[in-house]
């Protein structure tokens, strides 16, 4: 029986669609602001459904950039994060639509037309509808000598930056999957001796992520403790001052590197005031991705749904993109 026959689509060889730059002041149909696997898989979507469709965001890929292993996506045993993003942007360019990259999306204002999108740039797209896919970024300590030591010894990035420290002393700071996979991350560069400081009296990551971390010749864990300042020697990180949190007592643990794993902010400062919010700045959406303001949609790690992972944020991007479509279909 032929390929044909069953309905199987024989490959062709990649297209490329060029498409022009996007210029200020034009019209869209939908525009997506976020390029992870939300928006991403929403521009797919829109293309689909031949929606004059324009994509905005300061990269390609968003948080996955930051992610070394990628288990769980279906369709891979096992696959790099960089190299998930390069297949999403490799399919993403097959689809006419224009993008705007390099540069972030400061507000988005509703007017009697539709939407009006400002970017950091300078620049103004107007729309019908809009798809918000921003995601979310590492949360900050905000302790003294953190923003000054910033790149310096300073990292929200372990998958970025643990191979710099390999043989040198670190802290990592959190207790949560993302501090325990840095933790394994750089158990696995050699790095010399880590500290492990977790504000709260007990590590909250999965338990397989705790048994691999258990190394008492390499990671010491200060449970209940709280940096209180990053220091410097040489213009770079040379310790940390931690400060026991049922005693008071302060101790300063000379490292190299400090890398903070304390969790996420979503990216929500563009819609303030547009969409409602929980209280922790997540826009609030329904089951059809969308949000309490009619033409706008949401989608991904930006938004209230319950669990942040890759798969989710692609589902909601279909979501948003084919609830735009219909929006449009019927306003």
């Amino acid at each position: 029986m032929s390929q044909e026959s069953v309905g199987v689509v024989v490959p062709q060889e990649e297209t490329r669609i060029q498409t022009p730059p996007a210029e200020s002041g034009r019209e869209y149909e939908l525009i997506i602001v976020g390029a992870g696997p939300g928006g991403l898989t929403a521009g797919v979507y829109a293309a689909r459904k031949m929606l004059r469709t324009l994509l905005i965001s300061q990269d390609i890929g968003g948080q996955v950039l930051l992610t070394s292993e990628v288990e769980n996506y279906i369709g891979f045993y096992y696959i790099e994060g960089m190299e998930l993003v390069k297949k999403f942007e490799e399919q993403i360019r097959r689809h006419p639509i224009d993008m705007d990259l390099g540069q972030a999306v400061v507000r988005i204002k509703q007017d009697a037309a539709g939407f009006r999108v400002f970017t950091e740039g300078g620049k103004v797209f107007k729309s019908a509808t809009v798809i918000i896919a921003t995601g979310k970024r590492s949360r900050e300590l905000s302790v003294r000598g953190e923003r000054e030591l910033v790149g310096r010894g300073v990292s929200y990035c372990a998958t970025c930056d643990a191979p710099l420290f390999s043989g040198k002393d670190v802290a990592v700071i959190g207790g949560g999957n993302s501090a325990l996979t840095a933790v394994n991350d750089l158990l696995n560069i050699g790095a010399s001796k880590m500290h492990v400081v977790n504000i709260r009296d007990s590590l909250q990551a999965d338990p397989v992520l705790i048994e691999r971390t258990k190394n008492p010749q390499k990671v010491q864990f200060h449970l209940a403790h709280e940096v209180v300042e990053i220091g410097a020697v040489g213009g770079r990180v040379g310790n940390i001052t931690v400060r026991d949190r049922r005693t008071g007592k302060t101790n300063i643990l000379e490292v190299e590197g400090v890398f903070i794993e304390i969790g996420l902010v979503p990216n929500s400062e563009c819609a303030r005031g547009l969409v409602k919010m929980n209280q922790w700045g997540e826009i609030i959406t329904d089951c059809y991705a969308r949000t309490t303001t009619p033409g706008v949609f949401a989608a991904g790690d930006v938004t209230t749904v319950p669990e942040k992972q890759i798969i989710v944020a692609a589902g909601d991007g279909c979501k948003a993109a084919l609830a735009a479509y219909a929006y449009l279909l019927h306003r």
